[in-house]
């Protein structure tokens, strides 16, 4: 009987691919099989030209398509589809890494394919490899202190209501809401309303081709870019 493969969910950092983890990189260089997310109507990925540097030169690349839907029935159904692609692999004795921005458990689709595939088959071995979020690189862009002494730091996905985002805002010392894109109008009139405008910083496409740093919310535009998010601290160093 064949030994089942490992999977390694693998988080490749904010854009840079010198911003892997050490272990990130070995494991990429040892892996059989390469999984990468992408969209059902293409399949480019931006996490793969990330990894693409440190993975073996024969590694098996295969994209795991996912609609862009908020239907829930069709998003389970991908998730189950693509954990089925992924569980034929590590039952076939191949290891294999399945690729996500940032780090692999934070808002991660890691997260969802891992819950479907222990769902499927709990006797898979799979291990999660951290990586670098792309908030603290935006605050080492910046030199922006996310949370020193007794501060608090609270993570929000800009994708909450906007009650839900100021009751975060206003308990938290310090906060970064990710994915500012979704729901940007009612973000940038929550931090208006609790005046924090001049206290954030939105960091758009980090690293990449028209990098954009406002330090003050008021000045971005309608719709910032997909790669989007905001840094707020209520009392700003001098």
């Amino acid at each position: 009987m064949t030994q089942s493969g490992k999977l390694y969910g693998i988080g490749v950092g904010p854009g840079d691919p010198d911003l892997l983890t050490v272990k990130a990189a070995k494991v990429l260089g040892t892996v059989d099989v390469v999984f990468a997310a992408a969209s059902t109507k293409n399949d480019y990925s931006t996490a793969l030209g990330i990894a693409r540097p440190h993975m073996r030169k024969d590694a098996v690349v295969r994209h795991l398509g996912f609609p862009m839907t908020k239907d829930k029935a069709e998003l389970e159904t991908a998730w189950e589809k693509n954990a089925e692609e992924v569980a034929e692999v590590l039952r076939n004795g191949n290891t294999a890494a399945f690729l996500t921005l940032g780090d692999s458990l934070t808002y991660s689709t890691y997260g969802y394919l891992l819950n479907t595939l222990k769902k499927l088959d709990p006797s898979l071995p799979c291990e999660a490899v951290p990586g670098i979020t792309s908030y603290q690189a935006a605050a080492a862009k910046v030199g922006f202190i996310l949370a020193e002494s007794e501060e608090s730091l609270v993570i929000s996905s800009g994708v909450c209501s906007s009650q839900r985002l100021e009751e975060l805002l206003r308990t938290a010392d310090n906060a970064v809401i990710m994915k500012t894109y979704k729901n940007f109008g009612d973000i940038r009139h929550s931090l208006e309303k609790l005046r924090l405008s001049d206290k954030t910083v939105l960091v758009s496409r980090l690293g990449m081709e028209g990098e954009s740093i406002l330090h003050d919310i008021r000045d971005a535009p309608e719709k910032p870019h997909y790669f989007s998010l905001a840094l707020v601290r209520k009392n700003p160093h001098d």
